[in-house]
């Protein structure tokens, strides 16, 4: 991993490694698994690891916004993890929210945090060990720090970026993009409209990532990215509700070292419901 900015991944052999402390009371280590499907943790998950449900814990339904700090230091505190706590994030499809999360905990300060390179189906795949047990730790008390603004893209922001030519990252599928769907099959957060927001590029959140779901090399996402004229300057990158779109923020922000990317959560579902909002379709 030493081609990479920042040392933020770990290989599912390193967890395998480490299950023992990821199962200690100790708050040196812990193992937290958020998945898109929301039913896998109960199903299997690896030895020590927390379940974390994105729907209900990792967001604010009512305002569809990320935690408060005071119900971010509540879901930490309760689930054992302290302020020193190297917490390893893993889920399904790549680390979708995983990723999401990862981008949450930086949001509010933590500092050693990491993602499981692969995922839940590299975990499974290459058959490393799984249970159905449920851990329960010694609760912790957990003090977030103020929320780091600099990772993070509101509305005004990605208007300015329009006018001022920042390069804009559309992580959706071509599909999505291009506005003949709303959002992938199945998925029920929508927008009114479908396209993209004005001068975005079409950079998929899957070509970030090998066949196996491991993050692609370096120099391969500086290609990918370069591409398209994206470079180490402000970057924005968005999806749907900001999931996606914190793979593509994990690989430019800590993977290439872009400390100005940022990841524009409220993403199509807010955009795509604004009134007189500039929107594009096509490819």
């Amino acid at each position: 991993m030493s081609d990479y900015a920042n040392d933020v991944l770990v290989t599912a052999d390193w967890v395998d490694e480490h299950l023992d402390d990821f199962q200690s009371d100790e708050p040196d280590y812990r193992l937290v698994e958020v998945d898109v499907d929301t039913e896998a943790y109960d199903e299997s998950h690896a030895p020590g690891a927390i379940g974390f449900n994105w729907e209900t814990q990792l967001q604010d339904q009512t305002r569809r916004d990320l935690l408060s700090k005071e119900e971010f230091e509540s879901l930490l505190s309760d689930h054992g993890i302290s302020n020193d706590s190297t917490v390893v994030l893993y889920g399904d499809n790549s680390n979708w929210f995983a990723a999401y999360t990862y981008w949450q905990f930086k949001y509010y300060g933590h500092d050693d945090v990491r993602l499981l390179d692969g995922g839940r189906d590299y975990w499974l795949d290459n058959d490393y060990p799984v249970t159905e047990e449920v851990p329960e730790f010694p609760e912790q008390e957990y003090s977030a720090s103020e929320p780091n603004e600099d990772i993070r893209a509101y509305r005004s922001q990605v208007e300015s970026a329009i006018d001022d030519g920042v390069p804009l990252v559309d992580v959706r599928s071509p599909e999505e993009f291009s506005g003949e769907i709303l959002a992938p099959p199945g998925l029920q957060e929508t927008a009114q409209r479908g396209g993209h927001i004005p001068g975005a590029s079409n950079v998929s959140w899957a070509a970030v990532v090998q066949d196996d779901g491991r993050f692609k090399s370096a120099d391969e996402l500086r290609e990918l990215y370069g591409s398209e004229g994206i470079e180490d300057e402000e970057i924005v990158a968005y999806c749907r509700i900001g999931e996606r779109s914190s793979i593509a923020w994990f690989a430019l922000h800590e993977l290439l070292g872009y400390d100005d990317a940022v990841n524009y959560d409220g993403s199509w579902t807010e955009w795509g419901n604004l009134v007189d909002a500039p929107i594009e379709t096509g490819s």
